[in-house]
C-alpha cells in the first residue's frame, strides 16, 4: 500500500495557502499613527494650499512627519509614534478651527502600495488594542412615548382651535393619556370625528359625562415607536460619529433599549459624550410682541396662543406657540463667524419644503422678531426617598437668538448670538446629523489610552509566540518527524485564521487574541489523535503505510465530533454574548475550521509526500 497525494489535492492546498498568505501578509507591516483631515461641507476640497499650510504647522512645531497623501478627498498624515500623532492633531485643530474641516486620529496600514492596489488590508484592531472610548448608552423609551403623546396633544389643540371647538381643559396626564374636557357638551358630536381624523393611530374614547375624551396610545403603536426610536438613534449616532471623523467606529444595538458605541482613537471623552448624548434640535418661532413677557412671568398668566421661555441671560420671552420650522427641515449646517460683528455663527441650509414655508412666513412678517429656540433633553439619575435610583428627563428650552426679520429668508441664512466658536461647531454638528428620537443616558464608560492598547498588542503577540513555541517543542520531541508535520500544520492554521479575519475585515480584540491562543493549544489535539492512532496500528503489527492510512481515516470521525461540539459552543457564545465574548467566539470558530483543514488535509499531505513513495519499514513517530 502506498499513501500518495492526488494532483488535484496538491493544487487545491497550494491555492488555499497562496491566497491565505496574501490576505495575511498585510498584517506583518503593522500600522502608522496618523491624522486624518476631511471637509465637513459639501463641495469643500482640501486644496494644495491647505495641505502646505498643515505641513508647515507641523514643521514649525518640530514634529517629524513620516509621509502625507491626499486620497478619496481626505488628507492623511503619518507619524512615527502616537506622541507625535497626538501633538500634531492638537496643533492642526487649532490652525483649522475657523474653517470647515474635521481633524481625527487614525491608524493607517503601513503595507506596500501593491498590496493596497490588490484590495488587501490588515485586520481591524478593537478598542482594547488601538485605544479610544467605549460607551454603553440606554435609550429613554418613556421620553419617546411622552414626546409622541405631546405631539398628539398639540395636534388635538390645533384641530379644535381651527374648527372653533372650545375646550375647558386639555392636558397630558402623568400616565401618558391625553385628556380633553369640552367647554360645551353640545360640541361633543362635532369634536369626536375631528379628533379621530387628527390622530387616527390613537385610541379615542369618550368619558362618561359625554363632554370630553381620553386619547391613549395602543400597545402596537407604542412597540413600533420604540423600535423606530432606537433605529433612528443608531442612524443619528452614525451621522454624528462620521462628523467627528472617527475611523472604523462600532455602533450596534444591545438588548431592547441599549446601544454600544466604540470610538477607536478618540481620547477627548468629554466632547464625545457631549456630542453623542445630546438630544438637541432647533425651533423657529415668532416673538409675541403684543403681550408683556415680564408680566406673564410674574403673574403666571400666559396667553393661550403664546408660550413663556427664557433667553440665555435668564430673561423671560413670550413666543408664539406655532412652530415655523424645526431641525428636521435642515439639510446642512456649518459654523463660522458673522461678517458684520465677527462673532460665532451657524450657517443653515434648508430643504425645499422648509425653505418654502420659511420664505412665506418671513415675507409676511418683515419688521417682526423671530426667535431661535434650542431644545434639549437632559437625563439625570435622581435618588428617591427609598434610596432607589430613578431616571428623570428634563426638557430644556432656551432662546439662543432673537433677530428682526429684515427681508424674506429662503433656503440659506445664519444664526448669530452664540457664545463661543466651540458651541457653534457643536451646534452645527448636531444639526447636520439630526436630532435623536429619544434622549439617551451613558450607563457605562471606558477609556483605553493608545499606549495601553499598544501594550495589549505586544503582550498578546508575545503570548501567541510563546504558546506556539512550547507546543512546537513538545510535538518535535514527542513525535519526531510527525511533530515537524504538526508544527507546519500549526503555522498554517495560524496563517489561515489571520487571513480569514483580514478578508472579512473582522475586528480583533483582546478576547479575540485569547481565542487564537486557545486555538493554538487545541489545534494539535487533532494531530495527537491521528498520531496516537498510527502508533496503535503499528503496535498490532500493521505496516507503516497501512498504519498511516488507518490512522488518518479512523481518527477523522473523532476529530469531527470533538471540533463540532466546540464549534456549537462558540456559536452559542456568539449569539448570546456581548462584544468581547463575540470577539472570542469569532476567532475560536474560525480557528476550529482552520484546525480541521490543517490537521486532516495539510498534515496528511506532508506525511504522504514524505512516506508515500518509500517502502519504509519504520517511521519516525
Amino acid at each position: 500500500m502506498r499513501n500518495q497525494n492526488p494532483l488535484w489535492k496538491v493544487i487545491l492546498v497550494a491555492i488555499v495557502l497562496l491566497v491565505a498568505g496574501l490576505y495575511a501578509l498585510p498584517n506583518i507591516f503593522g500600522e502608522d499613527p496618523a491624522v486624518q483631515i476631511r471637509a465637513t461641507e459639501p463641495g469643500q476640497e482640501i486644496t494644495i494650499d491647505i495641505q502646505d499650510e498643515v505641513k508647515q504647522v507641523i514643521e514649525n512645531k518640530d514634529i517629524p512627519l513620516k509621509s502625507s497623501a491626499l486620497k478619496n478627498g481626505q488628507f492623511l498624515l503619518r507619524f512615527n509614534n502616537t506622541e507625535d500623532q497626538l501633538s500634531a492633531a492638537d496643533h492642526i485643530r487649532q490652525a483649522l478651527a475657523k474653517r470647515p474641516f474635521t481633524t481625527a486620529l487614525n491608524l493607517a496600514p503601513a503595507m506596500p502600495g501593491w498590496m493596497e492596489s490588490l484590495g488587501l488590508s490588515p485586520m481591524f484592531l478593537g478598542l482594547d488594542l488601538r485605544g479610544g472610548v467605549h460607551f454603553l448608552m440606554e435609550v429613554d423609551m418613556e421620553s419617546a412615548l411622552d414626546s409622541a403623546q405631546e405631539s398628539t396633544l398639540e395636534a388635538v389643540r390645533l384641530t379644535l382651535r381651527n374648527n372653533r371647538v372650545f375646550y375647558q381643559n386639555l392636558q397630558l396626564s402623568p400616565d401618558g393619556v391625553v385628556q380633553v374636557k369640552l367647554r360645551d357638551a353640545g360640541d361633543f358630536e362635532k369634536a369626536e370625528p375631528l379628533i379621530r381624523e387628527a390622530v387616527p393611530e390613537m385610541t379615542v374614547a369618550s368619558i362618561d359625562s359625554k363632554d370630553g375624551f381620553t386619547i391613549t396610545m395602543p400597545e402596537a403603536v407604542a412597540t413600533e415607536l420604540k423600535q423606530t426610536a432606537i433605529q433612528q438613534n443608531i442612524l443619528i449616532l452614525r451621522n454624528r460619529v462620521n462628523d467627528l471623523g472617527v475611523a472604523e467606529p462600532i455602533i450596534q444595538r444591545q438588548g431592547e433599549d441599549r446601544i454600544v458605541v466604540e470610538l477607536p482613537g478618540v481620547q477627548d471623552t468629554a466632547r464625545a459624550k457631549e456630542i453623542l448624548g445630546a438630544a438637541a434640535t432647533l425651533e423657529f418661532r415668532l416673538v409675541d410682541q403684543e403681550n408683556n413677557a415680564a408680566n406673564a412671568a410674574s403673574t403666571g398668566r400666559v396667553p393661550l396662543s403664546s408660550k413663556l421661555y427664557t433667553d440665555t441671560q435668564g430673561s423671560p420671552v413670550l413666543l408664539k406657540r406655532e412652530v415655523i420650522l424645526t431641525g428636521e427641515s435642515i439639510n446642512n449646517a456649518s459654523s463660522g463667524y458673522d461678517q458684520n460683528s465677527a462673532t460665532p455663527a451657524v450657517f443653515i441650509n434648508l430643504n425645499s419644503s422648509g425653505a418654502s414655508r420659511f420664505a412665506k412666513v418671513t415675507s409676511e412678517n418683515i419688521g417682526n422678531l423671530l426667535a431661535v429656540v434650542f431644545v434639549d433633553n437632559k437625563t439625570d439619575d435622581i435618588k428617591g426617598v427609598d434610596g432607589e435610583i430613578k431616571r428623570q428627563t428634563t426638557k430644556v428650552e432656551d432662546v439662543i437668538s432673537i433677530a428682526t426679520i429684515q427681508d424674506t429668508l429662503s433656503n440659506r441664512f445664519q444664526i448669530s448670538g452664540i457664545d463661543s466658536p466651540q458651541q457653534a461647531q457643536n451646534l452645527a454638528l448636531l444639526l447636520r446629523a439630526g436630532s435623536l428620537a429619544a434622549p439617551m443616558l451613558i450607563v457605562e464608560e471606558r477609556t483605553v489610552g493608545p499606549s495601553a492598547g499598544q501594550q495589549n498588542v505586544e503582550q498578546g503577540f508575545t503570548a501567541a509566540i510563546i504558546s506556539l513555541a512550547l507546543v512546537a517543542l513538545f510535538m518535535l520531541v514527542y513525535y519526531r518527524f510527525f511533530g515537524i508535520a504538526a508544527v507546519l500544520a500549526l503555522v498554517t492554521n495560524l496563517v489561515l485564521i489571520v487571513a480569514v479575519l483580514s478578508a472579512l475585515q473582522a475586528t480583533l480584540t483582546l478576547p479575540g487574541i485569547a481565542g487564537i491562543i486557545l486555538t493554538i493549544g487545541m489545534a494539535v489535539d487533532a494531530n495527537v489523535l491521528i498520531f496516537e492512532r498510527i502508533r496503535e496500528e503499528l503496535s498490532v503489527g500493521n505496516s507503516p503505510q497501512a498504519a498511516i492510512h488507518s490512522g488518518f481515516d479512523r481518527a477523522f470521525g473523532t476529530i469531527i465530533d470533538a471540533n463540532v461540539t466546540t464549534l456549537i459552543a462558540a456559536i452559542v457564545l456568539f449569539g448570546l454574548g456581548s462584544g468581547p465574548v463575540k470577539g472570542f467566539a469569532i476567532t475560536l470558530s474560525i480557528g476550529i475550521l482552520a484546525t480541521i483543514f490543517s490537521a486532516v488535509v495539510f498534515t496528511r499531505l506532508i506525511v504522504n509526500a514524505y512516506y508515500g513513495r518509500r517502502s519504509a519499514k519504520t517511521i519516525s513517530i
